[in-house]
């Protein structure tokens, strides 16, 4: 792997390998663009079947975080950290004190938080050596469990979306087709059901169906049969690539707006969904609210004024749609396109105000 190569071609600023013997530590971090900001993002554990796999995931899921917190109005950059090995057995306390150190020596380039593999816990032991960390326990002032917060975005998210396709942001009477009902879409479920909306759930663990079931009177299919479901709203929930050449041409919905992470398997499967006309709100985008939140902990956490911003989800996916329509271009392209001239537009300002500063002095030397 020819690693600047590959740092170039995604404009990535850093990659940081971090390695301790005693504890097992083997973790990398990576870090997008800080045009906006800090680098925010989560600290995955996984079993990689290879360093080069683990290092690919570090990178793209630093790009991705980039993108989500310049469309969310974030004044963060996109950053990302990987921990290899099974989260299951080879956690201790030593690996996260020692990757909390690596985390502190970069001095608030990168802040941390809870990922797939890690946990609160985790997050209070990295804590113990550095305070470039989110998504602690509530007694050190941070936020909680962050599914709620995440629904509440999806749920407003998936209101505009429902403006786009029938003119009116009411989901009453509405059917929505809940692809996974986990921690983030069971509550997602509540918000829905407390609107009146008929709900169609499917899940690989019936113990969550059944909890769906007896808390919203869903209705239930198998997992297979949810992209079959005739409904207004289809709302993935759980794995990433479940808009693909199997599933597309079987969908009978209006809008997809979800809270899983890289539902288009390819980007032309984004531009198949806008040539049938469906509503696809971007999934980084509606599902922000997660890091909107866990952001909110860097200024002193106001439960208030997190929800206020979550909520404003809403107008973030209205602004994708007027792009979209302004250009032309699939929603996917049009969150992009958001996110990258925000970007540039701070790029930009901050080039002037180094030109000037340079005239300045150079003025002060004559």
């Amino acid at each position: 792997m020819k690693i600047f190569d590959y740092l170039s071609q995604g404009d990535y600023e850093q990659l940081m390998f971090c390695q301790d013997e005693d504890s097992g530590l083997k973790a990398i971090i990576a870090i997008h663009d800080t045009t906006l900001g800090p680098a925010l993002g989560g600290t995955r554990m996984w079993t990689y079947e290879s360093e080069e796999d683990a290092i690919v995931d570090a990178l793209r899921l630093a790009r991705g975080m980039t993108y989500k917190a310049a469309a969310s109005g974030l004044n963060l950059g996109g950053g990302k950290a990987v921990i290899i090995g099974d989260p299951k057995k080879d956690k201790n306390e030593m690996m996260f004190r020692a990757f909390g150190r690596f985390i502190q020596g970069l001095n608030g380039r990168y802040i941390t938080a809870e990922d797939v593999g890690t946990t609160v816990q985790d997050m209070d032991i990295i804590h113990e050596e550095t305070h470039f960390v989110t998504g602690v326990s509530p007694a050190f002032g941070s936020s909680g469990n962050p599914s709620p917060v995440t629904a509440f975005g999806v749920y407003h998210g998936m209101k505009a979306a429902a403006k786009e396709a029938f003119g009116d942001d009411s989901l009453r009477g509405k059917t929505v087709a809940v692809q996974g009902v986990g921690s983030v879409s069971y509550h997602l479920c509540k918000f829905l059901n407390d609107e009146g909306v008929n709900l169609i759930v499917t899940d690989i663990n019936p113990e969550n169906v059944e909890r769906a079931v007896h808390d919203f009177g869903a209705e239930t299919v198998e997992p297979d049969a949810i992209y079959d479901v005739d409904c207004d709203v289809f709302s993935p929930c759980a794995l990433g690539a479940i808009i693909n050449d199997d599933t597309i041409d079987r969908l009978k919905c209006k809008v997809i707006a979800g809270s899983a992470n890289n539902q288009l398997k390819e980007e032309r499967h984004g531009d198949i969904l806008n040539e049938k006309g469906i509503v696809y709100a971007p999934d980084y985008v509606i599902n922000a609210g997660g890091l909107i939140n866990v952001a909110d902990e860097l200024l002193g956490y106001n439960r208030e004024r997190a929800m206020k911003k979550v909520e404003n989800i809403y107008h973030t996916i209205t602004r994708i749609f007027e792009i979209a329509k302004r250009d032309q271009i699939p929603t996917y392209k049009a969150a992009d396109r958001m996110a990258e001239e925000r970007i540039q537009s701070m790029r930009h300002c901050r080039s002037n105000f180094l030109l000037n500063e340079r005239n300045i002095l150079s003025m002060t030397n004559r």
